[in-house]
């Protein structure tokens, strides 16, 4: 067996909440793999722990736990009727910190539990006045501020139904979004920081208002101090402070188990984006479940976790107020200019526990030397990473400039779920370069070209049982083939998310990239996160992507594009230790045919990497087939990549 690089304390291990729940239902505190087994093999047991362990209040008692265990269409719960906004306020001490906002200045202030209920039941009354009841739907254009966390839980309070996306999505592509809901509701703020800049939003507001024809009205938040929107606006313009300042009782409605309670839109490159619903109920256990149990939160923690509006991580980062904790909002760059580790002194200013970032950003505190270690970070216990896979070389950098005693928790999941598949907690090991386990009531698996299950090889990640957080459904896709399609076409009852994984023999798992944009060279396949993970450790490259592109002749083509740190060029001999890195690293028969360097990589809104549509690009497809340029963080780079593809074909053409 491989020896871990990071083992849990014994002491730290028997006080978690983790090893407390074990303990209750007579499973050793230190076994995870004991515990695990049992959350997938007695999902009625499992689920029905979690649900008394977290004391979950409902105002109607449920009938059974798990009513029909099929995928898609498992009912979880029937009978029983309850409401997330009052789990996500009932924990939180009228004087006690629940939210601090913080921007890239270093300015913070702090909500206390008694203030965000007494602005969470004015805003409630505001929406209920405006007609706003259970179904309805009621949209946000925010950052990532205390804002949008109030008018959420607001929504959810009344039965309505919340979406929201940040202000650097254009109108159109936020009218893409929020025009399939028909919301009843816009809220939005004049604008938002970033990077020492600030970026007024006003007449993007108006535009988006005015292509939301179901709106009555549009809730605006004076964030920066601007303003307030032209007289000609299409419907009922309120002003934040008059909506947010009333004195009201809050009264949660209750609704069913699987009542909705917010679409999160896939980051897709193709076509409208998929609105995806997730249910009040599911969400609350599922997200109990990882935040109070993998991520040990509970009342006098605090989370800080850099994430945008429209990323699903921003749901989980609400979700902190259902353990008791406090979490922290953040409106700027991660590394501005001006001081590009202010998210570390904020941490250690704000005794923050749980620090949640990318592995982009860990890399590049490594590789422009930043030191976290400046400032005092011992209040920190876990360092939360997601996004794309964390490679081997990040967990020496967090030991040493983070914490010795510090978990690095990897974790892979995705908006589909809004929760993890595979992470850590904290009674389990850590391999570099590997997620530690799967996550407990996730029945994992990797299965090969047979739909079998293997281990220690390479395999499509599967999940063989339901999840309370699985989608309801997707927006606008009454007869539910969309999302049969989505995730259960390849394997009947089991749902198929695209990922190459290899589950190892001692129990982590291993990422190895989206299965859709595999390298397969003369049979042989490989993740493309294989070779990034190699390549972006040389200190002499910001950020690379590979591709394997079939072409029509037969043949394949796998060049790497490579991004080349600030002041380096890409010559013969960086090409040269860069394939050596590939041929020692990862595999000699994945060296890539041409080395390109390229200005940047393209990437969805959320950081991943755009590696099928830059495939589809380089075999000539038409970039309007190919990709939503509302859906990319730099859309210039789309014509960038297709003229090298066209460049390439003229070029075999003509030889």
């Amino acid at each position: 067996m491989t020896t871990p690089f990071w083992t849990p304390a014994p002491e730290s291990v028997a006080r978690s909440r983790i090893a407390d729940f074990a303990r209750r239902h007579g499973l050793d505190a230190d076994d995870y793999a004991a515990l695990h087994r049992w959350s997938v093999t007695d999902l009625e047991g499992f689920w029905a722990a979690i649900w008394e362990y977290f004391d979950i209040e409902a105002s109607s008692p449920y009938e059974s736990v798990l009513a029909e265990e099929r995928m898609p269409g498992a009912r979880w719960f029937p009978g029983s009727t309850l409401n997330y906004t009052h789990h996500a306020l009932r924990n939180l001490a009228d004087r006690e910190t629940a939210v601090v906002a913080l921007d890239e200045t270093g300015a913070a202030h702090e909500l206390t539990g008694g203030r965000l209920r007494a602005q969470v039941a004015s805003v409630a009354a505001t929406l209920r006045d405006l007609g706003v009841g259970a179904g309805d739907r009621v949209v946000g254009y925010l950052p990532n501020t205390p804002h949008a966390i109030v008018a959420f839980l607001a929504a959810a309070s009344l039965g309505a139904v919340w979406s929201v996306c940040g202000q650097d999505y254009a109108p159109r592509a936020a009218a893409d979004r929020f025009g399939q809901l028909e919301p009843t509701v816009l809220v939005a703020a004049d604008g938002y920081l970033f990077n020492g800049t600030t970026h007024d939003r006003r007449a993007a507001v108006l535009e988006l208002a005015r292509a939301l024809p179901t709106l009555k009205a549009t809730v605006l938040v004076d964030h920066i101090g601007l303003p307030g929107l032209p007289e000609n606006h299409p419907c009922l313009l309120l002003p934040w402070e008059d909506a947010a300042t009333r004195s009201e009782e809050l009264a949660c409605v209750p609704v069913p188990f699987d009542h909705p309670l917010w679409i999160v839109f896939s980051s897709g490159t193709t076509g409208l984006p998929k609105g995806i619903v997730h249910g009040h109920g599911g969400v609350l256990l599922e997200h109990l479940k990882t935040l109070g149990l993998h991520s040990d939160l509970g009342p006098g923690d605090r989370l800080l976790w850099y994430t945008t509006t429209h990323w699903m991580m921003w749901n989980l980062v609400v979700s902190t107020l259902l353990t008791g904790a406090a979490t922290c909002t953040y409106d700027g760059s991660p590394a501005p200019l001006t001081e590009p580790d202010i998210l570390w002194r904020l941490a250690a200013r704000h005794r923050v526990t749980l620090f949640g970032t990318s592995p982009q950003y860990l890399l590049g505190m490594a590789k422009f030397g930043i030191d976290p270690s400046v400032h005092d970070l011992s209040a920190i216990r876990a360092v939360g990473c997601t996004g794309s896979t964390l490679p081997a070389s990040a967990h020496p950098w967090v030991r040493d400039r983070v914490g010795a005693e510090v978990l690095l928790a990897s974790v892979s999941g995705g908006t589909d779920v809004v929760s993890g598949f595979a992470g850590s907690a904290p009674n389990t090991p850590v391999w570099a370069g590997e997620l530690s386990a799967p996550c407990l009531g996730v029945a994992l698996a990797a299965y090969d070209a047979e739909g079998r299950p293997v281990v220690d090889e390479v395999g499509e990640l599967v999940v063989t049982r339901p999840m309370p957080s699985m989608p309801l459904y997707f927006w606008n896709d009454p007869e539910g083939g969309r999302l049969h399609d989505a995730y259960f076409a390849a394997y009947p009852g089991v749902w198929r998310h695209g990922d190459w994984i290899t589950l190892t023999s001692h129990g982590s798992v291993v990422v190895h990239g989206r299965s859709d944009s595999t390298l397969n060279r003369n049979g042989v396949r490989l993740g493309s996160a294989d070779i990034h993970d190699v390549v972006e450790r040389l200190p002499e490259i910001t950020e690379a992507l590979v591709i394997g592109a079939e072409e029509p002749d037969g043949g394949y083509w796998m060049p790497l594009f490579v991004v080349p740190a600030v002041g380096v060029e890409l010559d013969d001999a960086l090409r040269d230790r860069i394939r050596d890195a590939i041929r020692t690293g990862a595999s000699p028969r994945h060296v890539p045919d041409e080395i390109l360097q390229v200005p940047a990589v393209p990437h969805t809104r959320t950081g991943k990497k755009l590696e099928v549509p830059v495939k589809r690009l380089l075999q000539g497809a038409p970039a309007e087939q190919v990709v939503n340029p509302a859906t990319v963080d730099a859309p210039e780079l789309l014509d960038y990549y297709a003229r090298l593809g066209e460049q390439r074909r003229n070029s075999r053409a003509g030889a």
